[in-house]
């Protein structure tokens, strides 16, 4: 079973490395690059790199020549063009004995360079295939590669300055991932295999050490390498898969699989089905290094209760990965630093006070009792991610009535537990009281409490009740099979507000597939938003208001947040009604696919945007410099912004309010 647990794991990371960075098979591999030389001219660079054992033909320099490749640019580009393709690399003659004619070819790599005419005002498209040929052993053989290069308007340097600040206000979520970081690192040390070596490891070192001072110098030592191990980790994350990456984590459908089933794997695993241990010979090669006569020794004895307390820790930093991508590069440093911290903070703290271990109580019954706790909450949140995907694929295995059902479940069967009507592999008898009856003790019962209260005021959320204290996390409204009430989801219903957006156009685009993500908010107060950004811009152009660009995602807990907390509120709810065009711009849906002739290569993302996620991200990213959900901007009728840094996730009605009265009295002044 270890081997199986484990060979599970690095088959799991294995595949999200595959996913994350798959590599084309073919023998060549292309790469596409745009620079602005200046104000009117952009370079487009399309480079080859060839493998050994492979020729790739160079251009045709003469009618003459036999084997040679073709750029062809489709013919609504070519008025951009600006003389003719440059072919750079170390080109190599030969005289093919095949063809008896002399070829020229390249056996590493070669740059294919064209100029084009892109000024300050109009983005530019152009779309093309490059044809060629190249011998592999004693075979020849053709190819062709499409390529799209999207030309933006040069960016002045008032714009370049707004980008900056508005990315320094998307790495203001470093914090957030330290609290959650910190809290997962005190959820962990309350688990049975970290809490029960506190004692023994502080009296090692407080009793093996030749004086005291000595020993707490051992103890702040090997509380400083558990750090360095578990920062190292989060170096290695962004080191191999780098901050894009992980920030995709959160919203790809494949990652939210892997991680539905590496949560209900370590929740079966918490209630005591099995335990999940890394192979003994790791443990024992570090266990063997562990000594106190030197820092090295004191590192491995870290190393060891890293590996020895996987079991147990194994799921707090699952629930880090998810989040810690959200902090860019520095994200899985944060994270795992502040896990480390809180958990490597009590080994130094109890060393320079021993007198206070006893505070800690015995490891006994009630530490399983924590762990089959997180296991069930660990459950819970399995059925989140697996929503995620669900959502993302539109799949619809877990509408909300399903989810919200199986929440209910989950959280009563923890009442009961708690209440000791429920027994687990591991479990110890309840304490018995002065008459030698088994008793529950005040604190369990005000958990119990809770289990049983959340759940049920979950129920009502069957029959439709919004739910607005977790509607973050339940799917949206849009999944809902059947609504007590038909009367609250329809336009305008439950709204004090007065409305005008009677006027607005029903939204076209996208709208049958995209309706059904709608947040509670928008179909309890009538709002019309639109999932297209040309079509709502068309909009806005029309009616003379300014457009809100809400860059949103189906899985994003705080766009949630924000919808129910401030949108909700009435004056915000007017504003976005009578005052402004909205559209909602979700960054992870990936399936819905662009029309063919959409499609283009974004050089901010560095791939082919293919899907409306894809588009919604490479405008955020490339418009707007940011890449954060919930994020909105405001924009005019001629795109230009009326709030330079827009607005990221920030619940305060009153600032919310303020920025909307600001926005709207910016485009009226520049209508005037």
């Amino acid at each position: 079973m270890k081997k199986f647990l484990c060979c599970s794991l690095c088959l799991c990371l294995l595949f999200l490395s595959i996913c994350l960075h798959a590599n084309d098979s073919t023998d060549l591999k292309w790469n596409f690059d745009q620079q602005r030389i200046n104000e009117k001219e952009v370079l487009l660079t399309i480079k080859a790199s060839v493998p050994s054992g492979v020729k790739l033909y160079g251009l045709q320099k003469s009618e003459n020549d036999a084997l040679y490749s073709t750029i062809t640019f489709d013919s609504a580009a070519k008025k951009y063009l600006a003389n003719t393709v440059t072919e750079k690399g170390s080109a190599r003659t030969e005289k093919d004995p095949s063809l008896d004619a002399t070829v020229t070819y390249f056996a590493d790599s070669v740059l294919w360079q064209q100029k084009v005419l892109a000024g300050t005002t109009d983005s530019v498209l152009l779309k093309g295939a490059v044809s060629y040929m190249y011998k592999k052993g004693e075979e020849y053989l053709p190819g062709e590669h499409p390529f799209k290069f999207y030309i933006q308007p040069e960016v002045s340097s008032k714009q370049t300055d707004s980008v900056t600040a508005t990315n320094d206000i998307a790495n203001q979520s470093l914090g957030w991932i330290f609290l959650i970081g910190f809290l997962n690192g005190l959820g962990a040390l309350l688990t049975p295999c970290v809490f029960s070596m506190i004692p023994i490891t502080v009296s090692f070192f407080t009793k093996r050490s030749q004086t005291k001072a000595q020993g707490k110098v051992n103890a702040f030592m090997y509380s400083a390498s558990i750090i360095a191990i578990f920062t190292f980790i989060g170096f290695l994350i962004t080191l191999i898969w780098g901050a894009a990456a992980l920030n995709n984590l959160a919203t790809n459908w494949v990652a939210n699989l892997v991680f539905f089933a590496l949560f209900l794997l370590f929740g079966i695993s918490f209630l005591g089905a099995f335990e999940i241990t890394l192979p003994s010979a790791w443990t024992n090669k570090a266990d063997s290094k562990a000594n106190t006569g030197s820092f090295v020794g004191i590192f491995f004895m870290a190393l060891v209760l890293v590996l020895v307390s996987f079991s147990c820790t194994g799921p707090f930093i699952g629930n880090l990965l998810p989040i810690i991508g959200k902090g860019g590069y520095f994200g899985p440093l944060v994270g795992f630093f502040s896990f480390s911290l809180a958990l490597a903070l009590p080994f130094s703290l109890f060393a320079f006070f021993p007198s206070k271990l006893n505070v800690l109580g015995k490891a006994g019954g009630w530490l399983n009792a924590v762990k089959v706790t997180m296991g069930f909450v660990e459950l819970a949140l399995a059925l989140k991610f697996l929503s995620n995907a669900d959502l993302a694929k539109g799949w619809r295995l877990l509408d909300r009535e399903i989810f919200i059902a199986l929440w209910v479940v989950i959280f009563i069967l923890l009442g009961v537990y708690l209440l000791g009507k429920l027994k687990f592999h591991h479990d110890d008898e309840l304490p018995k009281n002065d008459f030698g009856l088994p008793y529950v003790s005040v604190t369990r019962l005000l958990l119990a409490i809770t289990a049983i209260s959340f759940s049920v005021y979950m129920i009502p959320g069957l029959w439709g009740a919004p739910l607005k204290g977790i509607s973050a996390f339940v799917p949206p409204m849009g999944t809902q099979d059947f609504i007590a009430s038909p009367a609250a989801s329809k336009p305008g219903a439950g709204s004090s507000t007065v409305s005008n957006q009677d006027e607005l156009p029903h939204p076209n685009k996208y709208y049958d597939k995209m309706h059904i993500y709608e947040p509670e908010t928008v179909t309890k107060y009538g709002m019309v938003t639109y999932f297209d950004y040309q079509e709502a811009l068309e909009v806005s152009r029309k009616l003379k208001k300014p457009l809100l660009l809400d860059f949103t995602g189906v899985n994003c807990v705080n766009c949630r947040k924000m919808e129910g907390q401030v949108w909700s509120d009435p004056e915000v709810m007017r504003r976005l009604k009578e005052d402004f065009v909205v559209v909602s711009l979700y960054v992870d849906v990936h399936n819905i696919e662009l029309p063919q002739g959409e499609q283009y290569f974004s050089k901010a993302l560095d791939k082919q945007v293919e899907t409306l996620g894809d588009r919604n991200v490479d405008l955020q990213v490339s418009r707007f410099g940011s890449n954060t959900q919930p994020y909105y901007f405001f924009v005019d009728d001629k795109e230009a912004k009326l709030a330079d840094q827009g607005y990221g996730y920030d619940p305060s009605i009153p600032k919310f309010i303020e920025l909307l009265d600001k926005v709207k009295a910016e485009y009226n002044k520049r209508k005037a």
